[in-house]
């Protein structure tokens, strides 16, 4: 039975989906509690029958993922659906992340779905990469777009929204963690940074503007300038963000210097990107003894991924 279908605009098929998220509800003037309780079962039935669909499509080895996305690239429409279908279970993951952020779990789902079909179209095999990987980029990619696009947006300096963003990471892993919302303390002492600071940066995330504003001294408005998805490169993305955690683990395995002159240098565990002038002053030592100190790290990293089974150049360069 079809229940609907998520549209691939680029090269104008559809791919036929077990259930549709259904469009997004609009109570206003329905001030009715039981009209808004009926609705929010509504979505919990379509969300679990959606669930329950797509729990019957198999997941792909590695090798099968080579298999399917070569012949997608070459224009193959059924491994291009199996390659989909397959990964719909990621997207409903990685959804689960972003609730409570302004939309709900379905819109989440309808969007990440979008993101998995561009992801099925871009993905290069040859790359070393498993899907999964890569296209955990898109889907955050397109639903991250979605939620800026239809609640709200932050106009700051790039390195003070990286930062923001560090924070916001580590608050939601320890909200995790401690099943709780964690204090403005417990974030600042996860990423080593003054509690102030912390504070005050965290408090930008309220300061908001609409994005059909203009900037000052421009025709534009804030969300003309928003890079589209195709600026970006999922690979490289994925070299700063989705292997953080992975990089942050190795970095353990790491003598302690070694760890925190490669985490300073290179804006890892919460730090800002620094200079081999600045990680000197930061940490006592010369500029040419960081260099040295980074050069014999970075050995032993290549050394440490590539016994994992990745190879070294992806990911350090």
């Amino acid at each position: 039975m079809e229940h609907g279908s998520v549209k691939n605009a680029s090269r104008g098929a559809s791919i036929k989906l077990d259930v549709k998220p259904t469009a997004k509800t609009n109570s206003r003037g329905r001030g009715s509690q039981a009209h808004k309780d009926l609705m929010n079962e509504k979505n919990l039935d379509a969300t679990q029958l959606y669930l329950n669909e797509i729990g019957f499509s198999p997941l792909l080895s590695a090798e099968e993922e080579v298999y399917f996305s070569r012949l997608s690239l070459k224009g193959c429409d059924k491994s291009r659906k199996r390659m989909i279908e397959s990964n719909l279970r990621l997207v409903v993951k990685i959804s689960r992340r972003y609730i409570n952020r302004g939309l709900s779990l379905l819109d989440l789902i309808e969007e990440g779905n979008l993101g998995l079909i561009r992801a099925v179209e871009k993905f290069d095999p040859e790359r070393g990469f498993r899907f999964s990987t890569y296209a955990t980029w898109w889907i955050r990619q397109t639903i991250e777009r979605a939620i800026m696009n239809q609640t709200r947006t932050i106009r700051l300096p790039i390195h003070v929204v990286k930062e923001l963003n560090v924070y916001l990471r580590a608050a939601r892993q320890l909200a995790q963690k401690l099943d709780q919302e964690p204090s403005i303390e417990q974030i600042a002492a996860l990423v080593d940074k003054p509690v102030a600071n912390v504070e005050k940066v965290l408090s930008l995330n309220e300061k908001v503007i609409s994005i059909d504003l203009p900037i000052a001294g421009s025709e534009k408005t804030v969300v003309e300038t928003v890079p589209a998805d195709e600026s970006f490169d999922p690979s490289m993305a994925l070299q700063m963000s989705d292997l953080h955690g992975s990089l942050d683990g190795w970095l353990g395995d790491l003598p302690s210097k070694h760890a925190e002159v490669l985490a300073r240098r290179f804006g890892l565990r919460g730090y800002g990107i620094s200079t081999l002038e600045e990680v000197g002053v930061e940490i006592g030592l010369t500029r040419e003894r960081v260099r040295q100190i980074q050069v014999e790290a970075l050995r032993k990293l290549r050394v440490i991924i590539e016994s994992n089974g990745l190879r070294s150049e992806d990911l350090l360069q």
